[in-house]
């Protein structure tokens, strides 16, 4: 029974992502705004609802190391995707293909991550009521980031860009893209309560849950719409929604601190976790600068048919997989 559980919610996950691409695009022609601030923004927001549920609802079971498990575990595997989509669109070099403003939303990302284990190593013990003070920083900090890529979002590929005569309308395409957001929101907890079911089950441990099985789950509307936005061509909307993604993640680790009354949220999360965090932030990190160097050069060095840097990517990820179980992450 919790197999069909898994693969009915994964199916309407999936379904769901699908038309989040199709209208986040179409938002993106009527709009004017570009690829790059629908992407980093609207759509990362909208398919990283599911981290951001899961982290309040593991904070309600009195687990703080399952719910920064999930966040960083989630960050990994978004740069992970990397890789794979440039993998499956190998003669594309997608990379090269975006603009190069994805290397704000990937600085401000990597800003983000750098602050938050800053702040989970300082163990700075200051707090307003009962939310810390790095909390509030974190959502500052993204806030402030947003109102950057905001400020510049019309210039990504969405300028001057012909509409077809077959586009949905603006309206259309708004309540499309609400509908499908409130199907991620809905089914989510079904997707996590079916995963959790299977690997107890198989007798995984809920700190190995995090960073992996949920961490992935989570990325599922992050998969989905990122490959069949790739699919269409939207690759501004593609990259963008992942480092996006990696940007909202951190933010929700500073807003679930509002759902966390027994004091600062960050000073529950055990040191251990800084190793996904830190493994996140490297990936993240060689996101950048793939991006950085595929645009400022024509230079590309390919191997197996994947970047090198995607490569790297790929490598660390598993690699960093190996080191969270060997490590004890699992009990």
């Amino acid at each position: 029974m919790i197999w069909l559980e898994f693969l009915a919610s994964t199916v309407v996950l999936v379904v769901a992502a699908r038309y989040l691409a199709r209208y986040g695009d179409v938002i993106s022609l009527r709009t004017g705004l570009g690829g790059v601030f629908i992407g980093t923004l609207l759509m990362a927001g909208a398919t990283s609802l599911p981290e951001l549920l899961t982290a309040i609802n593991a904070l309600n079971q009195d687990a703080p190391d399952l719910t920064a498990g999930n966040i960083f575990g989630s960050n990994m595997f978004n740069m992970f995707l990397l890789a794979v989509v440039d993998l499956m669109f190998y003669r594309v070099h997608i990379l090269r293909r975006v603009t190069i403003n994805h290397a704000v939303s990937a600085t401000l990302a990597v800003l983000l991550m750098s602050v938050a284990l800053f702040f989970i190593l300082a163990q700075i013990d200051v707090s307003i009521g009962w939310v810390g003070v790095d909390s509030l920083i974190l959502i500052a900090l993204y806030v402030l980031g947003a109102r950057l890529l905001s400020g510049g979002g019309g210039s990504g590929e969405g300028d001057e860009e012909e509409i077809p005569d077959d586009t949905p309308s603006l309206r259309t395409a708004l309540i499309g893209f609400g509908v499908a957001t409130v199907a991620l929101v809905l089914i989510t907890p079904v997707l996590v309560r079916s995963s959790i079911g299977i690997a107890e089950q198989t007798g995984l441990g809920t700190g190995f849950i995090g960073v992996t099985l949920v961490g992935i789950v989570t990325s599922l509307p992050e998969v989905m719409t990122t490959i069949a936005a790739a699919r269409i061509g939207a690759y501004d909307l593609a990259i963008g929604n992942l480092f996006g993604s990696n940007m909202f993640n951190i933010f929700a680790l500073g807003l679930v601190d509002f759902f966390y009354t027994d004091g600062r949220f960050l000073a529950e999360v055990s040191s251990t976790m800084t190793i996904a965090g830190m493994l996140a932030l490297l990936v993240t990190t060689l996101a950048l600068l793939g991006n950085l160097a595929r645009n400022l050069t024509r230079g590309g060095m390919r191997r197996l048919l994947i970047d090198a840097d995607a490569l790297m990517i790929a490598i660390i990820y598993v690699l960093g997989m190996v080191l969270l179980y060997n490590r004890g992450l699992i009990g």
